[in-house]
């Protein structure tokens, strides 16, 4: 009669997590040195780190100032116009959260969480009122109304991008206003400033700069000479030009050009160089993934009867684009941190507003490192969102697996 063999498991110093640290971390006596080295200092940095953020640091200088962060110096009683900008795009948030899930159900739980921590933060009621923390606490529910709309059945996933086209531009009209509408009063683009303003340069920048910058790549391609040539110079003098030339360009040279009585606002010229400069790094982008399409792609194309734009469209773009997402994410986080750039022509951006604060008022001029690093971590914060957004639409459409 056969006997069943044994079955001998490994040692426990093998396999697992003690093994892997056998493995990669102590693997020999220089490595152990080195990993308790690291070890030391690490466990040395982060000890100072947060001894300081938690209890040396006086963040005062944050919470006295939370609405110039936020808005800058956009008018108090029409603040409810940004209030309910973000409470319908919190509403498209869990629609989305329901139609997609993966990245806006990530972003949903995230959001949540964090505003019902901001909510029940031992704010003074001088620095978060009680209305303000019964907004913030209306956005998650917000999030849970839509996803619950999500399961309607008029509710497609074409129909949620219109949405949110739709909500940027209205979101675009409730914070400038209208002429003469007294309900809905102009409020100049000299008020706005803070975090608000940051993500307007840079959401709108990045939606501009997106299909221009396509548009040139594909113009750089054409057999057409004339085509060809302009989308070549337009991209080598855009990109060989700093983005603060083109900003100081905008808001001194380009008003000598415009015709009598034609004047652009500070925003919309710095928003111009922006889009100018963004683009033409987002041609070059697309240019590499539109090479990196093999060529039997587009005779397979016409082999089936489509036309050259139908191909282009179909075919070539969508793997075009899939190839070079992390090239063009990367674009937006450098467009994103670039817009700081715009307080040397004197908007007050984000961090525009943190060096205001610190050399405005003399009760703040001993306060840098806490404004810095606050505005670092919230340029960390939304600079690791795009980073980890673009990492999760790789693995959904198979980037360099597939």
């Amino acid at each position: 009669m056969a006997s069943t063999p044994e079955i001998v498991r490994p040692p426990i110093t093998s396999s697992g997590p003690i093994g892997w640290v056998r493995a990669n971390l102590m693997s020999t006596k220089y490595n152990t040195l080195l990993t308790v080295a690291v070890l030391a200092l690490l466990v040395w940095f982060l000890k100072s780190a947060l001894g300081w953020v938690f209890f040396g640091a006086d963040w005062s200088v944050v919470t006295s100032n939370l609405k110039l962060f936020l808005v800058g110096q956009y008018p108090s009683e029409e603040m409810w116009r940004i209030g309910v900008g973000v409470l319908f795009a919190t509403l498209l948030l869990g629609v989305s959260w329901g139609v997609w899930g993966g990245v806006p159900r990530t972003f949903g739980r995230v959001w949540a969480v964090g505003l019902v921590v901001l909510a029940f933060f031992p704010f003074s009621l001088d620095h978060l009122s009680i209305e303000s923390r019964i907004w913030i606490l209306a956005n998650p529910g917000m999030i849970g109304v839509g996803y619950l709309l999500s399961r309607a059945s008029f509710v497609q996933p074409r129909r949620v991008v219109i949405a949110w086209v739709v909500l940027f531009l209205v979101g675009i009209v409730l914070l400038r206003g209208i002429e003469g509408v007294s309900v809905l009063p102009k409020v100049s683009t000299t008020l706005w400033g803070g975090l608000m303003l940051t993500f307007v340069l840079a959401i709108v920048g990045i939606v501009a700069s997106f299909p221009l910058g396509v548009l040139l790549a594909l113009g750089r391609r054409s057999s057409l000479p004339a085509v060809k040539s302009l989308s070549v110079l337009y991209i080598e003098f855009f990109r060989g030009v700093p983005l603060i030339s083109l900003l100081f360009m905008t808001q001194i040279i380009l008003p000598l050009f415009l015709p009598e009585g034609l004047r652009l606002d500070r925003v919309l010229r710095a928003l111009l160089a922006i889009t100018l400069f963004s683009s033409a790094y987002m041609a070059e982008n697309v240019r590499g993934g539109f090479q990196a399409v093999p060529a039997g792609q587009v005779e397979a194309g016409k082999a089936l009867g489509l036309s050259g734009p139908h191909i282009m469209v179909f075919i070539v773009l969508p793997q075009a684009l899939r190839a070079v997402i992390p090239a063009i994410v990367g674009q937006f986080i450098s467009l994103f941190k670039d817009t700081s750039l715009v307080v040397i022509v004197g908007l007050l951006d984000f961090v525009g507003i943190g060096k205001s604060v610190v050399l405005g008022n003399v009760a703040w001029i001993g306060s840098q490192r806490e404004v810095y690093v606050f505005v670092a971590a919230v340029f960390w914060v939304c600079t690791y969102s795009m980073s980890y957004a673009s990492q999760k639409l790789e693995e959904r459409l198979g980037v360099g697996s597939r």
